[in-house]
């Protein structure tokens, strides 16, 4: 496991420096010197900048917001590789300017993080890359035959929710009803995490991701294939939704045989908020495992696009899923609309990733 130490901070950070957070790219040499030792593993292995593919291409100063959000943030140094604390909250207060130039921005990330080549457990250096996104569905505010399925928030009266299937969670309104839907776009919006909601008026409702119920997620698509079903289409989520809304009394079954549950809250900001409790950069913030990394941290990624291009791109650690297990595995998000749909549910595909973790600045670029 690689550890940065999350010792305090010797000494402190003046008042002058401080007052530079967040507004301009300090280049001096900041008040920590100390370097914490790294503990290397065979699943990080340090590399220069120079070696990863299409790094020079990529126009960063789309992440550095991404990360500025992350900044913003109560970080949880958890899982198998975090970052030291004091080092993190130093380069937050050393982000360049919001109009800092692409190269310029390129020189901060090498001058104050150290790349590392990810490799899984068995010494595998590629993994596989799903995507995800915030749809739009049709919702009602009373229950009608279309709209026959709850969206509920947590219990406010202290049932018991955790480690009890879904089925039971809806048949006993294990919960407050906040609207209701199609079981099917229900289900889509739970595995997306969260979504927007056209009422019967008209009126848009932004849900966000509140709590889940524990449980193990099992595939709707998985659960077609061994049924032998196999919809227009093959397996992709758009197949198997049309496929299910097809087919209603097979869509409950299947659904309720996940037994998972995802419980939302009602949001006044229209933005998609991820783990961190900040909004969400389209195709610039992806979802990873929190048991293995801190939320929060750059990610470079080499994979490639639904349509077939390459996706070579610095992303930030902003948000997790129960899917999302490994060491090279995450989610990325495409945002909102027709098109986020369209690149989030064919996106599957395999690629590098690269960790960056804090250094101690050296002003020099990479090592």
């Amino acid at each position: 496991m690689i550890i940065f130490k999350t010792t305090k901070i010797i000494g402190i950070f003046s008042a002058i420096f401080l007052s530079l957070a967040l507004t301009s790219c300090d280049m001096s040499t900041p008040t920590r010197t100390d370097n914490d030792a790294v503990v290397p593993t065979s699943n990080l292995h340090a590399v220069s900048f120079s070696t990863l593919p299409g790094w020079k291409n990529d126009d960063v100063r789309y992440a550095l917001q991404a990360f500025r959000n992350s900044c913003n943030a109560k970080l949880q140094y958890t899982g198998r590789v975090i970052p030291d604390a004091a080092l993190v909250r130093e380069k937050c207060n050393m982000l360049p300017g919001a109009n800092a130039s692409t190269a310029t921005v390129r020189n901060w990330f090498e001058s104050h993080f150290q790349a590392y080549r990810v490799y899984d457990d068995a010494g595998r250096k590629t993994g596989t890359y799903t995507g995800y996104y915030s749809p739009t569905i049709p919702a009602c505010r009373t229950k009608t035959a279309q709209c026959n399925e709850p969206l509920m928030a947590i219990p406010t009266d202290g049932t018991q929710y955790k480690n009890v299937p879904k089925k039971k969670i809806v048949e006993n309104k294990i919960g407050r009803v906040l609207y209701w839907a199609n079981i099917v776009d229900v289900q889509n919006i739970q595995i997306q995490g969260s979504g927007l909601l056209k009422l019967e008026d008209g009126e848009l409702v932004k849900l966000n991701f509140a709590a889940t119920n524990d449980m193990q997620f099992k595939s709707i698509g998985e659960q077609l294939r061994n049924r032998g079903i196999k919809p227009d289409g093959g397996y992709s989520a758009d197949a198997v939704w049309k496929y299910l809304k097809k087919h209603p009394t097979l869509a409950r079954e299947v659904i309720y045989n996940n037994p998972r549950y995802v419980y939302f809250r009602e949001a006044e900001s229209k933005k998609v908020i991820g783990k961190l409790g900040t909004p969400l950069s389209k195709i610039r913030s992806i979802a990873v495992d929190d048991s293995i990394y801190t939320v929060g941290m750059p990610v470079y990624i080499n994979t490639n696009l639904s349509d077939g291009r390459k996706f070579q791109r610095l992303m930030i650690a902003q948000d997790t899923g129960s899917a999302i297990r490994g060491w090279i595995r995450a989610d990325i998000f495409f945002g909102s609309g027709d098109d986020a749909y369209k690149f989030a549910h064919g996106q599957h595909s395999t690629g590098e990733m690269y960790i960056l973790l804090p250094k101690v600045y050296t002003n020099v670029g990479t090592k």
